[in-house]
C-alpha cells in the first residue's frame, strides 16, 4: 500500500538547513494498523505530512498503491490524497457552521459525488460510528469523544486506502482516548483500510500490529506485535 525510498527533508532557517529525515526508507502492507512513535522534534509528523502528500520530500520517491506519489502537480497531489487517504487530526478540525453529517459529507463534495447521495452516506457513516443520533448537532454540541468520531467518520466517508491519524487521542480523556482506539481498530478491521497513526504515547503504540520508532529523522526501531 505505501512505500518510501531514500525520503529526505530539510528545513531552511535563518541558520542554515536543518535535516529533518535522513535517508528513510520504509513499507507498509495494505490492512495493517501501524504506528509511527518518536519524541518531539523526531521527524514523525513531517514524515506523516510527506505520506500524505501535505509536503515533498527533497529527495527520495513515495509509492501509493503500487504507484509513484507525483509531487510535481499539485492538482495530482490533491487528486491522489482525496481518492486514497483520510485524515484525522488532534484537533479534529470540523468546521463550527457546519452539522456532523455536513462535515462528514465535506469529502463528498470535492469528490463531486451528487448533493442528493451526499446526505445518506454522511448518515450511514456517522451511524457506523455511534453518531446517528447526533446527526444535526454542531461540534460545540458534542463532546471531545463525539468530535473525534465525526472526524473519523468524515475521513473514511470516500472509502480511502489509507488513514492518517496524527495524535488522534491526543486531546482526549484516558476513557474516552481507549475508546477511540478501539473504534480505530474495529474499523481497521472492517473497512480493510491501512492505518497509520503518529504518536508520542508508548503504551499507545504497543497496541497496534506494528511500531515503527523514529529519532532523529532515522527509523531506530521496527517491531510487530506477537
Amino acid at each position: 500500500m505505501l512505500k518510501l525510498a531514500s525520503i529526505e527533508k530539510a528545513y531552511k532557517t535563518a541558520g542554515g538547513s536543518v535535516p529533518v529525515l535522513k535517508d528513510l526508507s520504509l513499507e507498509i502492507e495494505g490492512a495493517g494498523f501501524c504506528a509511527i512513535l518518536g519524541p518531539s522534534g523526531s521527524g514523525k509528523s513531517t514524515l506523516l505530512n510527506i505520506i500524505g502528500l501535505l509536503d515533498r520530500p527533497d529527495s527520495g520517491q513515495v509509492f501509493l498503491d503500487g504507484a509513484p506519489a507525483d509531487f510535481a502537480s499539485a492538482a495530482e497531489a490533491a487528486r491522489l490524497r482525496n481518492r486514497l487517504i483520510g485524515f484525522v487530526f488532534q484537533s479534529f478540525q470540523l468546521l463550527p457552521r457546519l452539522t456532523a453529517w455536513e462535515n462528514v459529507a465535506l469529502p463528498l463534495l470535492y469528490r463531486n459525488v451528487p448533493r442528493k447521495d451526499r446526505k445518506p452516506q454522511a448518515l450511514a457513516m456517522l451511524e457506523r460510528v455511534g453518531l446517528g443520533d447526533r446527526a444535526e448537532h454542531h461540534p460545540n454540541q458534542l463532546s471531545g469523544g463525539q468530535m473525534q468520531r465525526v472526524a473519523l467518520a468524515r475521513a473514511l466517508v470516500s472509502n480511502p486506502r489509507l488513514l492518517l491519524a496524527d495524535e488522534p487521542t491526543g486531546n482526549l480523556d484516558s476513557v474516552t482516548a481507549s475508546e477511540a482506539l478501539t473504534l480505530l481498530r474495529t474499523l481497521n478491521r472492517d473497512f480493510g483500510v491501512t492505518i497509520v497513526m503518529v504518536t508520542h504515547d508508548r503504551d499507545l503504540a504497543m497496541t497496534c500490529d506494528r511500531q515503527i520508532e523514529i529519532r532523529d529523522g532515522r527509523i531506530i526501531a521496527d517491531t510487530r506485535r506477537q
